[in-house]
């Protein structure tokens, strides 16, 4: 009886613990819904041309499979009456299980998706009825637009990827009550973990003004110039567009000819300087190479007229007079990334016009010279989102960085937007603390003229391979970049499509051109430590031929290519002298790496 007594007394303490937490929950949900409510009120309006395609893209589509339906019936009726049939069978077989027995889903022939990875995707019968109505719908969709003629190839590869965004969109894992991982959690937790979500959701659309950007990483982890930007070094050179890093040395002697990196101005530069392990930056002066790095300023509105052209002049052509004054040389070997490595192609071809030669090799990461293949970018690269970008940018002064980062993230949606949503806003788990994910958050705006000039005079035009791209008072063309040159591309890079950057490199007028294919994508492929062996790579000689014959002729190395690139550029970087320690007489340093502007927000440079 006393026993008896002690379980009642313990079972009522803890339902009154219970209680207490319930209504401690219900009140932060009170609470958290008032700020949801008041964040949503005050969200900006974003202009319909940067949301998504135009309509006149399923205008084509929907007249298309009218057209075909009345074509060619019969093949329509076909996929009409497979994916009824499909339907009503699976429903049937989940209705069996129910009614009749056994309790459990009924057999799956995959394909496997690592979204549903959770065991109750396949044993239990409501989970798995979702999933697999899930598949079927998606296969379903996929048919549909494949069948479908009379589009054009742009027209139907944009269909392929904006209906996938529908799909991907209206996944089972994506709501709660079809995600078996988000109740499981809820149970688990009491519920807590519906409060940690809504907290994550309120906080992130409270950081953006009401424009739902999933938080990545956990930015409590991460100080720039801390624990990430760490290699020493000084900036010995600041105008108004960018800061000249100069690195320490860490050889006694080093080669003669310097090298300088102009990373992408989308991003930071400290992605090839992320932590000591992982550092490109650290290596290649481990290697004994004097090494600068451009840190481009962060645009605000007042930069509205930048163009290339003044990329090049204040930026490109400033750091290679620069370099060469700091360490007394007449020639620099440079170093360009995706974008950057764009406008290193324009700067070369822009010095042969000029009889300038100040640079003695150039090395293209990722980086897109002919654009005649966008790859899978190119489906945002139609008038319907240009034109809105262009009326976007002019307006501010800016394309900001909120545009960029969206575009690229939802070129991996389910990597970048609905996985991280569904632990952060189901789940409510802090994002990680992932080095990588936090940069790929500390995105920076695109004055608006360059902007437009880059999507109409290269992305779209293709001005660059074809009749001649302008810039400062030139008209240059690829076939002038005239000097030694090694690009790396990655072999699935969903930024930089690795064919068309071989197909830039083809077109180039050197006649000493090296083409590595890194594994992986744009940022892993590049930042691809020997120290990690993680990923290989693969070199062929004959640039000759078109990339896919040039592939199956391609001897496959394993790990980093790394040390490759690194003899190869040695072998243009003249003989060793003394250590070169950071700055001269004339340029002092003037603060300690990485500097002020990777640091600045906006205005605040």
């Amino acid at each position: 009886m006393t026993t008896e007594r002690s379980d009642m007394t313990d079972g009522a303490e803890q339902q009154g613990r219970n209680l207490e937490l319930i209504e401690a929950n219900r009140k932060k949900i009170d609470e958290l819904t008032k700020r949801l409510v008041a964040v949503m009120s005050r969200r900006r309006k974003v202009p319909a041309a940067l949301q998504g395609p135009s309509q006149e893209l399923y205008l084509k589509a929907a007249q298309a499979w009218m057209a075909e339906a009345v074509e060619h019936p019969a093949k329509m009726i076909e996929l009409q009456a497979g994916y009824w049939g499909r339907t009503l069978a699976h429903f049937a077989e989940a209705q069996a299980a129910l009614a009749k027995g056994p309790f459990k889903a009924p057999e799956d022939p995959g394909p496997k998706d690592r979204r549903f990875a959770n065991p109750l995707w396949d044993t239990h019968p409501w989970f798995n009825f979702w999933k697999q109505q899930y598949l079927i719908n998606a296969e379903a969709v996929q048919k549909a637009v494949d069948q479908t003629d009379g589009l054009s190839d742009k027209d139907k590869k944009r269909l392929h990827y904006f209906s996938r965004q529908i799909v991907d969109l209206l996944a089972p894992t994506n709501f709660l009550a079809t995600n078996p991982d988000a109740l499981e959690r809820a149970i688990e937790t009491n519920g807590q973990s519906l409060v940690d979500g809504l907290t994550n959701l309120v906080n992130d659309l409270e950081r953006n003004d009401g424009e739902l950007i999933v938080r990545l990483a956990d930015d409590s982890a991460f100080q720039v110039g801390e624990n990430l930007a760490t290699t020493p070094g000084e900036v010995v050179f600041r105008n108004r567009m960018f800061e000249l890093i100069q690195y320490t040395p860490a050889t006694e002697q080093v080669r003669e000819i310097p090298l300088v990196i102009f990373p992408p101005w989308i991003n930071k530069f400290y992605v090839l300087d992320l932590k000591a392990q992982n550092s490109l930056i650290k290596w290649i002066v481990d290697q004994g190479f004097t090494l600068f790095v451009v840190s481009w300023v962060n645009p605000d509105p007042s930069y509205k007229d930048t163009s290339l052209s003044n990329y090049v002049e204040e930026g490109y052509l400033a750091a290679l007079r620069e370099v060469k004054a700091i360490c007394g040389t007449q020639k620099v070997n440079a170093v360009g990334y995706c974008i950057a490595g764009t406008t290193l192609a324009l700067t070369l071809a822009l010095l042969r016009k000029r009889g300038d030669a100040s640079v003695n090799s150039a090395t293209f990461f990722t980086a897109l010279t002919d654009f005649s293949d966008q790859g899978e970018v190119g489906v945002f690269l139609d008038d319907d989102f240009v034109d809105g970008i262009e009326k976007e940018a002019m307006e501010k002064g800016i394309l900001e960085a909120l545009f960029m980062a969206r575009t690229f993230s939802y070129l991996r949606s389910n990597d970048l937007i609905y996985q991280p949503a569904i632990r952060s806003y189901m789940m409510g788990q802090t994002p990680p603390a992932f080095d990588l994910l936090y940069w790929n958050g500390d995105s920076t705006n695109l004055p608006a003229r360059m902007a437009v000039e880059y999507l109409r005079g290269l992305c779209q035009s293709d001005l660059f391979a074809t009749t001649g791209f302008p810039i400062c008072g030139e008209t240059v063309h690829i076939s002038e970049v005239g000097v030694p040159v090694c690009a790396v591309a990655c072999e699935t890079d969903h930024i930089a499509a690795w064919k068309s950057s071989y197909r830039g490199v083809q077109a180039m007028g050197s006649g000493d051109r090296t083409f590595i294919l890194s594994e992986s994508g744009h940022i892993a492929g590049i930042v691809n430590p020997p120290s990690k062996r993680k990923y290989g790579h693969w070199t062929g000689h004959d640039l000759s031929l078109p990339p896919e014959d040039w592939l199956k002729s391609a001897e496959k190395h394993e790990g980093s290519w790394w040390p490759r690139w690194a003899e190869w550029l040695a072998g243009r970087s003249g003989g060793m002298v003394a250590a070169r320690p950071p700055g001269d007489a004339a340029h002092p340093p003037i603060a300690p790496a990485p500097g002020t502007y990777v640091r600045a927000v906006p205005g605040a440079a």
